[in-house]
Formats: structure tokens, C-alpha cells, sequence
């Protein structure tokens, strides 16, 4: 199946697929009240832990830009990102909305603008209200108690806290000796595993990883960008968070996972997995082209989301600044 499909197909191949009764959302660990999952695995020490050991004065950003046109998850009619201007200079000098009259508005120029936006458009990260199994999400929360008009009163993306630890860089791309990833290749266990020898890392608990496919460098040629399609397996997820027992992750793709997805019963297994069952966040939409390019594997991660209220995700400016080589 292509990747490039029009939403009316896509809404057919969704309804096409059950919901499987193996999947219910998970209990967290940390208590009937816990909202923000694996972030409970930071605490002061691990994020001082992270800081202490950054030895080389660069930072890199690890954000898309934002601008009209750039490709996003719009295929089911979200909005795509709008920009506008409110007041220009000469619109305030013709309009003296502020009453300072011709002279002062001559003498100040004055410019404002407005966007609108999906929650879920560039850098941005899920919050565990993003998707849940059976009406529940992360902890058993149920939509029916716990969603009104006006969002998520349960994990939603106010509730995320400032993300500080220790950020690892896998290379498929490179290790696949590719600049970018075959469309819709899927990322596999030995793929990780390869990769991460290959870079002479080893992941540790608590850990945030960023796989980089190399489809970023295609982010501002818009459909080139969503039609250049690679991503994690769900095997591959699983080996993260059970086995590594990693906090978080994130990649330079749309959605983490590849789609169409590779089981049936669910349309969107790495995501329901993570974020219903596992309570792990992540992050989308990632640049991981200078952190390649410079070969920093290991760093610092910081990351701070913006607290909307009541929603299912939100932009994020991620940055990485490395240890020492």
C-alpha cells in the first residue's frame, strides 16, 4: 500500500481495522492520580546528572521552523498552521486604533500578528490524552469523566513538566549507510542495536532517544517531506521502554511510527502501546540534521512544552547540548 492516499481511502483503510480487545489502557505505577507517566523517572539528581556532564559550549536546537505551507498530519481536516497580521504600520496609520493620532503612529510603527494551528503541527509532543484504548487513556482516565467541552481535565498538555536528562542520538540513517531512510522502511530491533554499537553507546535507564531517518532535511519541501515515509516497529518500541527503559523519545518524521501499520485491530499500535499503555510521551517532527552532521551522540536533552490547557499535545522547543567527545 503507498503511503500517498486520498482521505477518503484513508478513512475507509482506518474503518477497516477493529480495535483489539488484547489492548487496554494501562495503571500507572506511580499512583491512581499520576497524569505524566515516565517523566515520573526524572528527579533532581538525574537532571543535575545530565547538566554536570555537558562539557562543550554548543547548543543545538532540534525544532522545525513554522511557516504557511509546511507539511503536517492534516489528512482527517485539522487545520493546517495560518499566519496573519493584525496591524502593520501603515494599517495603524490609517486606522488610529490606539488614538495617538497621525503624528505619533508617523513616529511609531507599530506590527502584530496571529497564528491558528493544530496542537499536533512541527515540533511538538503528545501528551497521554493524545490516544487512549476502549475510551480510557493512560491510567485508566475515561473520556466519558474526565473530557468536556473545553479538553482533557486528565493528562493533558499543561500537565507536562520540563523535560532535563540525558539524550541519545541513534543514527539509522547513517548506520543504514543512507542520508535518508527507504520510504517506509521499518525500524527494527537489530536496526537499533546495530546502530548503537556502531556509535559505541549504550542506553541507560531514563535515557530520552532520538532516532533520526533523515527525513528532516526534507521538512520545508512540503509533500517530498510526507511522502518520504520511514519509522519505528513496534517491536522496536518495545525493546526501548521494556527492555532500556527509556523516559522518552522522539524522531525526525510525522508520526514515530510508519503507516500503514503492521498489525491488524489497531491503525496506530506504537502510539496506543506508548502513550495508553506505557504512559511514555514523545516527540515529533524533530531537526536532527546538525546532531548527525557534528556525529553528537550524547547530550544534555532540554525540553519545554507550552501549557495548553485541556489539550492532546503541544509545541516544543527541544535543545541538545553535548557531552563531551
Amino acid at each position: 500500500m503507498k503511503r500517498k492516499i486520498s482521505g477518503i481511502n484513508m478513512l475507509l483503510f482506518l474503518f477497516s481495522y477493529g480495535v483489539n480487545a488484547q489492548e487496554t489502557a494501562g495503571k500507572s505505577p506511580w499512583g491512581p492520580n499520576d497524569e505524566i507517566g515516565t517523566l515520573n523517572m526524572m528527579s533532581g539528581q538525574s537532571q543535575l546528572q545530565a547538566l554536570r556532564s555537558v562539557k562543550l559550549g554548543k547548543t543545538y536546537d532540534l525544532s522545525v521552523p513554522y511557516y504557511v505551507g509546511m507539511p503536517g498530519f492534516n489528512i482527517f481536516g485539522d487545520p493546517q498552521y495560518q499566519y496573519w497580521l493584525t496591524h502593520t504600520p501603515h494599517g495603524t496609520l490609517v486606522d488610529n486604533p490606539n488614538g495617538q493620532g497621525e503624528s505619533m503612529n508617523k513616529k511609531i510603527s507599530y506590527t502584530s500578528d496571529a497564528i491558528s494551528m493544530f496542537t499536533h503541527t512541527g515540533t511538538h509532543i503528545d501528551a497521554l490524552s493524545h490516544f487512549g484504548l476502549e475510551g480510557k487513556i493512560w491510567n485508566g482516565f475515561s473520556a466519558e469523566k474526565y473530557l468536556g467541552d473545553k479538553g482533557w481535565k486528565k493528562g493533558s498538555a499543561e500537565t507536562i513538566p520540563p523535560i532535563i536528562a540525558r539524550g541519545v542520538l541513534i543514527d539509522m540513517a547513517a548506520f543504514k549507510g543512507k542520508s535518508v531512510l527507504d520510504q517506509n522502511y521499518r525500524i527494527t530491533v537489530e536496526d537499533l542495536r546495530g546502530a548503537l554499537k556502531k556509535q559505541e553507546i549504550k542506553l541507560a535507564e531514563g535515557d530520552v532517544v532520538l532516532i533520526r531517518t533523515g527525513m528532516a532535511k526534507f521538512f520545508q519541501e512540503g509533500n517530498k517531506y510526507l511522502d518520504q515515509y520511514a519509522g519505528i516497529s513496534l517491536a522496536a518500541v518495545k525493546w526501548l521502554v521494556e527492555d532500556q527503559k527509556v523516559m522518552t523519545m522522539g524522531a525526525d518524521n510525522l508520526s514515530l511510527e510508519m503507516f500503514p501499520p503492521e498489525q491488524e485491530g489497531n491503525w496506530v499500535p506504537v502510539h496506543t502501546y506508548l502513550l495508553a499503555q506505557k504512559g511514555v510521551m514523545f516527540i515529533e517532527n524533530m531537526f536532527l540534521e546538525e546532531l548527525a552532521t557534528d556525529k553528537v551522540y550524547e547530550f544534555a536533552f532540554i525540553a519545554a512544552s507550552l501549557k495548553l490547557r485541556g489539550a492532546t499535545g503541544a509545541p516544543v522547543r527541544p535543545l541538545a547540548l553535548p557531552f563531551a567527545k
